[in-house]
């Protein structure tokens, strides 16, 4: 049976409560198309690198572990549908439930950057991390290789930042849902925090073909 949902605090700036809400709405979509506009000039210069490159990108990224990166795109599909139940639950302001699915989100998240951190320990080991140390074979494709390590590590890392953040924000959230804290009685900052969450995996939706996939 759905609960009816907990009157809101309309802060002082606003008329009313759906004034506030389409407020929070437009102000996350503000900041989502920021962040594409970010992604979209770092996907673009690796495109451009990538054609210009082409034979030495795809050398480089038979380097990369596919099965690891297959993984991680299993998790963070699973992280979007854990955190689309989070909503579903807020809505109907069930905070058992809620809670449930949004540790279940953060546990993805972790698990994605665990996996992550020993990909990332690989290719320290094989002398793939871009610098004085750096080791690709064979040696016409070396500094090519090392542009596209480059680009990986700056993709990936970037990603996996926000992927860090939004565990930060999760976390906070799932106090304030356990406390019973007035400013989550509504659904309305579960909803933004899962537009970001679900900007985090489309932006992984992307990377994975683009540095994993490469066809000859």
């Amino acid at each position: 049976m759905v609960q009816e949902q907990a009157p809101q605090n309309v802060s002082l700036q606003f008329e009313d409560v759906h004034q506030q809400n389409e407020s929070y709405i437009v102000g996350m979509w503000t900041f989502l198309v920021t962040e594409i506009m970010f992604f979209g000039a770092v996907f673009a210069t690796y495109l451009v690198y990538r054609v210009a490159n082409h034979t030495a990108f795809w050398e480089a990224h038979l380097r990369l572990d596919i099965p690891l990166g297959f993984i991680n795109t299993c998790v963070l599909l699973t992280s979007s549908l854990t955190m689309a139940l989070t909503v579903h639950y807020a809505q109907r302001q069930m905070p058992k439930q809620q809670l449930l699915w949004l540790s279940v989100t953060m546990a993805l998240a972790m698990a994605f950057l665990v996996v992550k951190g020993f990909e990332y320990h690989h290719k320290y080991v094989e002398g793939l991390i871009p610098g004085p140390n750096f080791r690709f074979e064979p040696a016409e494709y070396f500094r090519p290789a090392q542009l596209f390590f480059s680009l990986y590590f700056a993709m990936t890392g970037l990603h996996a930042l926000h992927v860090l953040i939004g565990v930060l924000v999760m976390a906070v959230m799932a106090v304030l849902i356990a406390i019973r804290h007035s400013s989550v009685q509504d659904f309305i900052p579960v909803e933004l925090v899962g537009l970001y969450w679900h900007f985090v995996d489309i932006v992984w939706i992307f990377l994975f073909p683009l540095l994993y996939l490469i066809p000859r």
